[in-house]
């Protein structure tokens, strides 16, 4: 054993600069530390940890580290054992191609249960930190023998196979859904909502009165047939939920003319007429039917004002006249009345996943959603959540009944936990004195009330993140955590690292002056240390295929100038924005990294491409104002939306260390790049050719030439 093996060495501290030391160093009981793009946020929540146990002499078991990702915590772990590792082999290791993943993983584990202190730690994720909460001390609240459920079935070579559930969120949503059409009203509402909203579409009135007309016949009723009002569609959809057979506007002829009374009743040798102030005189057609003898009974549009009384009246018109005997209460198979809807009745059940996700992360009640839902003007939004709030309130129970978790249920059943039970409480707040957050600015309303109750009036909280970088809205996170991290942990210190290390001056200057037009943020003024001649490149083609060929020959001048596969990535908005850039790629065996935006936060490269920034419908910025029925939930605003398009916008331009290439088309921009000051780009096109064809003239009689003429015909000059 080395002889200093228990000196407790003097933290060097001088590869920080001013602002990363006086973050560190700080003791305050809340700090956030706002970090710019490239400024060295996790080195410097690295440093406080090693500063915390060297030079403060807290034990590492009092000390939490919470990130987002498997990966970060991964990274997090790596970095601290590089810095242990005198020898140098780890890093050697973990760097090395030829180590498979599974290679690493076991490396590091052995080099964690070497390095004690390493060991000693907590370095998880939200959902990790959870899992063992709840799988050791959790046994009060929840069975701590569960299993976690989640969007994909996990491989039996994945080492966490044993704890997942052996079937998925959709399976059990779908499954649930068809036991609640066991209740024939259920699935017949089912039904309506999915051929009213789904099919017809009648909620969007551009696209239902475009529709091929159908003879008129715009409405789809249960039983599939079209019919021409929405009233003649309740009084079909009326006699199929009693299993009522009928003809829709059979063909007759009693005597004088051919016709086709509305309904016809076979059961109850009924015909029913439907009068609206669009029809047409019936009084030819009652003539008709007085003279064949037939049983005609008319109804009225006035009448469909209110459905109570319209039922009522069906009932009196219909039931009296069928036999005795007569079978109404039939059962209904799910798999023959959405025949040919199950595509739909997925989507259906993929939104009714969406809105529990939403309803888990905000934290709130389903019946609170549910009343809110009835007081909305629109039928659809109500009908959705009448049949959706059900299936949820099932989910729940299912999951519960199973001991399945999926990863919301992870972080709310441990605020649960914690808020229950005084003695769990007590037992993690006592045991962390420490506690440091990466990526603040992801965080959503759960994860901040776990932070809460795992604070003390004592406890230190350590929180790095930057607001310029919060782009998981839509996934829950909410950038008003960070913006306004003193409202939610009063007395806090705020430190601003402010120096970018990665970029150079002109990407930095670029990036600032675009998330200078955001307003909800934290002003910062960031720098760059590098400096460089290489202005930002702006390549817009008249077409796509002009706008690849650029890259192409672009990709290679960087691969003759020593460039790998690793110093080159694209990034885009949307995955189809790069499909056409892939195939030529490939077509030219290039290999170049690719990812959306949301998937390269934390990367970086010496060159960087942003394609398909072009303004509009599929283009970037790209703002979708979801469907009301989300808004149920939380509101969405336009504003923040942009807001969070730019604050994207600048992740992508923030990854390019040296060299940075802007793709669009001609005429058609993104909003975004008129927000780059002209002085950090340079601006590149094919011209467009001339509209007007060149003509020589004579330039002392102003006569017209041909091209071959040396002296004018007309007045002998020389041309």
């Amino acid at each position: 054993m080395p002889a200093n093996y228990f000196r407790s060495p003097k933290t060097d501290l001088s590869a920080l600069n001013s602002s990363q030391r006086k973050a560190v160093i700080c003791d305050k009981i809340r700090v956030l530390v706002l970090a710019g793009a490239g400024s060295g946020k996790t080195k410097t929540l690295l440093q406080k940890i090693i500063y915390l146990i060297e030079e403060k002499s807290v034990k590492p078991s009092e000390i939490l580290a919470i990130t987002f990702t498997k990966n970060a915590a991964n990274e997090m772990t790596d970095r601290l054992i590089i810095s242990a590792d005198e020898s140098g082999q780890y890093q050697k290791f973990l760097y090395d191609k030829q180590k498979s993943k599974k290679d690493k993983e076991r490396e590091r584990f052995r080099y964690m249960k070497k390095i004690r202190w390493i060991d000693g730690l907590t370095v998880k994720t939200f959902h990790g930190f959870c899992y063992n909460m709840l799988r050791n001390s959790g046994g009060k609240e929840f069975d701590n023998k569960f299993k976690i459920i989640g969007d994909e079935k996990r491989s039996e070579e994945d080492e966490l196979a044993k704890y997942a559930a052996t079937e998925t969120v959709f399976e059990v949503f779908h499954r649930l859904l068809i036991e609640q059409c066991n209740d024939n009203a259920y699935l017949l509402d089912l039904k309506r909502y999915i051929l009213d909203y789904v099919i017809d579409k009648i909620h969007l009135e551009k696209n239902f009165k475009n529709q091929i007309s159908h003879d008129g016949k715009y409405y789809t009723t249960l039983n599939g047939t079209k019919v021409r009002s929405k009233s003649e569609q309740f009084i079909a959809d009326w006699l199929y939920r009693r299993s009522i057979a009928f003809e829709y506007e059979p063909f007759l002829n009693v005597k004088d003319f051919d016709f086709h009374p509305d309904f016809y009743i076979p059961a109850a040798n009924l015909y029913i007429e439907h009068v609206s102030n669009k029809s047409y005189s019936t009084i030819n057609k009652e003539q008709q039917f007085e003279k064949g003898n037939l049983l005609l009974v008319k109804t009225f549009e006035a009448m469909t004002r209110d459905s109570a009384l319209f039922n009522a009246s069906l009932d009196k018109i219909v039931k009296n006249r069928l036999p005795s005997n007569y079978h109404q209460n039939v059962s209904l198979s799910f798999m023959e009345e959405f025949a040919r809807y199950h595509e739909d009745v997925k989507d259906f059940v993929v939104q009714v996943m969406r809105v529990t996700d939403m309803i888990k992360v905000e934290n709130i009640d389903p019946k609170s959603v549910l009343t809110k839902s009835k007081k909305d003007p629109h039928e659809r939004i109500r009908n959705f959540y009448t049949l959706a709030i059900p299936v949820i309130k099932k989910y729940k129970e299912y999951c519960a009944d199973k001991s399945y978790l999926d990863f919301n249920d992870l972080i709310s059943t441990s605020i649960s936990l914690l808020k229950n039970h005084p003695d769990i409480s007590h037992k993690f707040t006592g045991k962390y004195k420490y506690i440091l957050v990466d990526e603040f600015q992801d965080v959503n309303t759960l994860q901040v009330e776990l932070i809460k109750l795992l604070l003390t009036e004592d406890t230190r909280l350590f929180c790095v993140g930057d607001d310029w970088q919060s782009i998981y809205g839509f996934r829950g996170s909410n950038v008003g955590y960070i913006i306004e991290f003193e409202k939610h942990f009063p007395d806090a210190r705020i430190f601003k690292l402010n120096l970018n290390y990665r970029s150079t001056q002109h990407i930095v200057g670029a990036s600032n002056e675009v998330i200078s037009h955001n307003k909800f943020k934290i002003e910062k003024d960031i720098r760059a240390s590098k400096k460089s001649e290489h202005k930002i490149t702006v390549f817009a083609g008249n077409i796509e295929e002009e706008n690849i060929q650029f890259c192409v020959d672009e990709i290679k001048k960087l691969q003759e100038q020593g460039a790998g596969a690793e110093d080159i990535l694209f990034l885009y908005r949307r995955s189809k924005m790069y499909f056409p850039y892939f195939e030529r790629f490939r077509a030219e065996g290039l290999r170049v990294q690719a990812k959306t935006i949301h998937a390269a936060k934390g990367l970086e490269a010496r060159a960087v491409f942003i394609v398909g920034l072009t303004e509009g419908y599929g283009g970037f910025p790209d703002i979708w104002l979801e469907d009301r029925i989300f808004q149920i939930i939380k509101q969405a605003n336009h504003d923040l939306l942009l807001e969070e398009e730019r604050r994207l916008f600048y992740v992508a331009i923030t990854r390019a260390k040296e060299k940075l290439f802007l793709i669009t088309e001609k005429g058609n921009e993104s909003s975004f790049l008129g927000e780059i000051p002209d002085n950090c780009t340079v601006k590149t096109s094919i011209p467009v050719k001339s509209v007007m064809e060149k003509i020589i003239t004579c330039g002392h009689c102003l006569s017209q030439l041909e091209k071959l003429f040396v002296y004018c015909p007309y007045c002998g000059c020389k041309v």
